[in-house]
């Protein structure tokens, strides 16, 4: 069973500044069939907006974030948010992505920052870094 999982912004961008870790590893895999992509436009802007301001120091242009955001967009299940359940946690600007969780039913955030979604779990929802969902889909021992 695939499971369904949110890629929150932190882990685009540290799959953006390198090719060694375990957030690249899991975005190569977003056309794998190991586990269902969600996103939604305000996830989407917000990708753009933080890998364009920081494309000069990792080395890509705009069009070059253009290109790989264009990829995701293709290969991920598309949301649409239609109730808000805010606020709920310690940052409000990570409200909009546990709702699209609890939309899609997904299982998992996928996070560096897992305290930021520490109170998530009665939305039967887990925040798990790419490490972990790698080793749960049997990419990594």
């Amino acid at each position: 069973m695939a499971r369904s999982i949110i890629i929150d912004t932190c882990v685009f961008i540290s799959a953006l500044r390198s090719r060694n870790g375990a957030s690249f590893k899991l975005l190569s895999l977003i056309d794998s069939n190991k586990f269902t992509y969600n996103l939604s436009v305000p996830l989407v802007l917000e990708y753009e907006a933080v890998a364009k301001r920081i494309s000069r120091s990792i080395g890509l242009t705009h069009s070059d974030i253009d290109g790989i955001i264009n990829y995701l967009c293709t290969m991920g299940r598309h949301r649409q948010v239609h109730y808000l359940w805010r606020p709920n946690l310690k940052d409000p600007g990570d409200d909009f992505v546990l709702e699209l969780a609890v939309e899609s039913e997904s299982d998992y955030i996928v996070t560096h920052n897992l305290r930021d979604f520490s109170n998530i779990s009665k939305f039967n929802i887990k925040a798990i870094t790419p490490k972990e969902l790698l080793q749960i889909i049997g990419e990594l021992s």
